[in-house]
This record gives structure tokens, sequence and C-alpha cells, in this order.
């Protein structure tokens, strides 16, 4: 019975955050059938077209259609990065905004929000700022044309034009691009962080911990790549999180963006996975 009325009381939390959230504006939910039509329109649109966002009514330069379906899916219709507070004007970092859907997601749920965005594919980065414009959302948004690292310096990059650019030392790199400490950026309170940085979440974090940095952040949203074949630190970044004071979920994604993860398990040599971490920092 415990475990019964566990769940029912999960479930019941669950119905009040949804019926009681403050953040501004509703929750875009079109239904199954309107979101494959949005995922039709949008996966067949060429790169660097100029569309509308869904039902947003925002439109936007893409890097490529499915991209563009992804991000909008996950941001405006899973509502990976909402967050609820009290605070009007929300202090939020974006690490790794790519064309911008992830800002205009927080400037939807928080206007009068000030947000600072980290974009090191230059290309994508004047792309996100022309998305930011046109759409009237660019106030109080600080671009930082840089990527995010546990120290500052210029690193070898694999640009892909749209949204799996990144660091790499195997000799595949195309460019380089100038990367920095986020600890520069956080002088004071910080409402929200949302790392999607290609496999550099823990170093980012480790250079958090370690200037103190990360004491000012009460909720953070990281995307953990799991690339195949590559080093598992999913565990140090949750103990991380634990011992900074940081409760945590872990989430799989849904299965267009996920299916990795998706039973009946089996250990797949060649293939990458990925989840979200959410971490809140609470009070004891």
């Amino acid at each position: 019975m415990k475990g019964v009325d566990a769940r029912r009381g999960a479930y019941t939390h669950m119905l009040s955050l949804r019926n009681s959230s403050t953040v501004s504006g509703p929750l875009s939910q079109p239904g199954i059938a309107d979101l494959a039509v949005i995922k039709k329109r949008l996966w067949d649109e060429p790169a660097d077209s100029v569309v509308p966002l869904g039902d947003t009514g925002y439109r936007v330069r893409i890097t490529d259609g499915p991209n563009a379906y992804m991000q909008y899916k996950d941001v405006f219709v899973r509502g990976i990065y909402r967050f609820r507070t009290d605070n009007p004007s929300p202090v939020i970092i974006d690490g790794g905004g790519n064309m911008g859907i992830s800002v205009m997601g927080f400037k939807h749920d928080h206007p009068a929000s000030r947000v600072t965005v980290f974009e090191p594919d230059i290309a994508i980065g004047a792309m996100l700022r022309e998305n930011l414009v046109r759409n009237k959302l660019d106030r109080d948004v600080s671009l930082v044309p840089a990527g995010l690292a546990a120290e500052q310096g210029t690193v070898s990059f694999q640009a892909d034009a749209s949204a799996g650019g990144q660091i790499t030392e195997n000799g595949a790199a195309n460019t380089s691009i100038e990367v920095v400490p986020l600890s520069r950026f956080i002088t004071g309170p910080v409402d929200f962080v949302k790392l999607n940085i290609e496999g550099q979440e823990l170093p980012v974090l480790q250079e958090l911990e370690a200037s103190g940095a990360i004491a000012h952040i009460q909720r953070i949203v990281l995307e953990y790549h799991g690339w195949a074949g590559g080093q598992q630190v999913l565990g140090y970044i949750l103990n991380l999180l634990n011992r900074n004071g940081f409760r945590y979920l872990v989430h799989d994604f849904d299965n267009e963006t996920c299916t990795t993860t998706k039973p009946p398990f089996r250990h797949r040599p060649k293939a990458h996975w990925f989840c979200l971490v959410y971490g809140e920092r609470v009070s004891v």
C-alpha cells in the first residue's frame, strides 16, 4: 500500500504543479496529430530558410528542418527548460544557444528575464541574434560568442552547421573557437542554468565547484551526452550535484530524441544516448 500511496501522492503533486505554474503564458501543447503536421512542415524546410516555428507565432531562420523541429518539440511542447519562480525578472544562463529557440522559450515564459547565452559557432550565433531581433526578444539578452570549458583559451572545434558542433581532440576539427569558464559570468544569484554543450558538462561543473560559483545557482538542467565508446561520467555529475546541495532528477527524453534508452534494454556499442539531468537547490 505504501507504494500505491506514494505513486498516488506523486501524481497529485504533478497535477498541482501543472495547475499552479507561475511561468508566463500557456504551455503550447498541440495534439499528436497537430504535432505530426508541424513535424512534416518543419522537417522538410531547407537550411537557412525563415519559417514559422510551429504554433508559437515566432518566425525563425533555421540551421535545418530536423534541428528546428526537435528543438521546437523539446522546448515548447515537452517544456524541458520550463521552471517556476517568484522572481519576475529571473537571471538565466543558456550554455549552447544554437539558433535561439531555447532563449525564445525563456523569453516566452519569463518576458522580463535577463539571459546570458553562449554560442561558439559564429555563423549560428549570427542566426541566433537575428532570430531574437526579428521576434523582438532581444531585450536583456547578452550573447557571448564563445564556448564553455574549464579554462579560457582557444580549442579545436568540429562545426556541423546544425546542433552537434563540439570540442574535439581527435583530429576531426574543422575550425577553432574561444572558450571561457562559466564562473566569470556569475556575480550573484542565478535562477536557472541550461547546459547543452556536447560533452563539456562535467569539466564546466567542476570549474563551477572549484571556484565556488556553483553556490549561486538555484536550478540547472544539463544534457548529458553518452558518446559511444566514450568515458561514462554521468555518475560523477550526479555526485557533484549532490554534494553541492542539489536534488536531481534524470529523464531520457522521448522516443524521437533518444531511442537507445528505451526497452527492451541492450548494450549497443556504436549507439550514442542522451539524457536530461535537472538539479534544484533545496533548503535543509
